[in-house]
């Protein structure tokens, strides 16, 4: 129990890093459609360390996996961000190097959140443990792809359209 309550933790330290970060880079992003990208995340991260907060507690408390800890967060919105915005010219801004580089450096977050996860549920036995760090790792794992068409976005934004009336024009 200790490895496991002692990568909880830091679970927890990094969720609430990650979300410190998203939420710096949300001010400091001009692209409004990055912008909205870091904060709808953020809002995500924050649900999702709650949550993990919960667990700590009562897994401290009781010595065990409790009975009674939620299995569901939200589904990720974060996919939804850039087309949302896709018609507004002020998230047709083409990416700074330094909104870039936060995109790609949160891309590392989210892949260690997915790594972390799905290594925490490999050495649980329990059922209940391994949907729980399974349904963790798959967030972070939406969070991964929706921060990677950003990525996409924000370098090149005309490319970006493309590929979207693409997957329209093709019904996939």
């Amino acid at each position: 129990m200790d490895k496991r309550m002692n990568a909880l933790t830091f679970a927890l330290e990094n969720e609430q890093k990650e979300r410190e970060f998203y939420l710096a880079h949300a001010r400091k992003t001009r692209n409004m459609a990055g912008k909205n990208m870091f904060k709808q995340i953020a809002d995500e991260e924050k649900e999702h360390y709650e949550m993990l907060k919960k667990l700590h507690d009562k897994w401290q408390e009781q010595k065990k996996w409790p009975a009674t800890v939620p299995l569901k967060v939200k589904k990720s919105q974060a996919g939804m961000v850039l087309k949302s915005m896709s018609a507004k010219k002020s998230a047709r801004i083409t990416g700074t190097e330094d909104e870039l580089k936060a995109v790609r450096t949160a891309i590392d977050f989210e892949a260690r959140g997915v790594a972390l996860y799905t290594k925490l549920g490999k050495q649980c036995k329990d059922p209940k443990e391994i949907a729980f760090f399974e349904m963790l790792a798959g967030v972070e794992r939406e969070h991964l792809l929706s921060l990677k068409d950003t990525e996409e976005f924000l370098a090149d934004p005309a490319t970006w359209y493309q590929h979207m009336e693409r997957s329209g024009l093709d019904g996939a």
